[in-house]
């Protein structure tokens, strides 16, 4: 008897599905730094902002943490270094969560937690089948 919502359909598409996934939070993860790589005024907030909420050497975490969210959307995006980028998402993220985030509760912490755990999945599961790693791979 054939399965009559097609569940094993969807088996197929898992590549397909983690593509978008990857895709949709690289892209998020360039949207939200965007400003602050094309705009010394809102590096400058953002590096109030940490001071504000007790970070050490702001002046050096707020630029850290932006490249390291951009260099994160962009290897997410095209999977490349894909394994490395969800470790340094998830630390971002974790730190973000710990020292701002958790403070508002669960709707201020989520969008954070999100992030780390997505960070860990990649980590932990690669890009999949259509990124620059599985090439990478392949040749290898």
């Amino acid at each position: 008897m054939k399965n009559p919502i097609l569940v094993e359909r969807w088996n197929r598409a898992e590549d397909l599905c983690l593509l978008l996934f990857r895709m949709f939070v690289g892209a998020f993860l360039i949207w939200g730094v965007w400003d602050n790589i094309i705009s010394q005024d809102r590096m400058a907030e953002f590096v109030a902002f940490l001071r504000i909420h007790g970070f050490v050497y702001p002046g050096m975490l707020a630029p850290a943490s932006v490249w390291a969210q951009f260099a994160c959307g962009i290897g997410f995006i095209f999977g490349i270094g894909t394994r490395w980028s969800g470790i340094v998402c998830a630390f971002n993220f974790t730190v973000a969560l710990v020292m701002v985030d958790a403070q508002g509760g669960i709707r201020q912490a989520f969008p954070a937690a999100m992030l780390v755990n997505f960070g860990l999945y990649l980590a932990a599961r690669g890009a999949g089948r259509f990124s620059v790693d599985e090439l990478l791979l392949k040749r290898h």
